[in-house]
């Protein structure tokens, strides 16, 4: 049975359950830093009051990010799930890239601006 006959909850050969669970959490993580870090750019764009635009680019870049990993969390559990059933290497993910690079973004943006006011 190829992987693309293969769903999440049927198909292929059912993954001891503490991978699943593994898997449930590591997705779940995924959507708390989404959180934390939307949580962060309402902060900093209620709380941070000058320069104007430079909580605003800073406050945004944390709403982009945040977006970016809730968008790409379901599809990354799926294709993890998927591979599982189907006795396959799990994929890569460029997300941790991308939350990598996103956080240095955000933290040269936050020095720039305790630099500036």
């Amino acid at each position: 049975m190829a992987s693309d006959d293969i769903k999440p909850h049927a198909g292929g050969t059912e993954p001891d359950y503490r991978f699943t669970l593994a898997n449930e959490r590591t997705f779940l993580a995924w959507l708390r830093t989404a959180l934390g870090l939307l949580a962060g750019g309402v902060a900093v764009h209620q709380l941070v009051p000058s320069p104007a635009a430079a909580s605003a680019v800073l406050a945004g870049l944390c709403v982009v990010l945040a977006a970016v990993l809730a968008a790409t969390a379901y599809p990354r559990w799926r294709r993890v799930q998927v591979a599982m059933r189907a006795g396959e290497p799990l994929p890569r993910s460029l997300m941790i890239l991308v939350l990598t690079g996103g956080l240095l973004l955000l933290i040269v943006a936050a020095a720039v601006l305790l630099a500036v006011s």
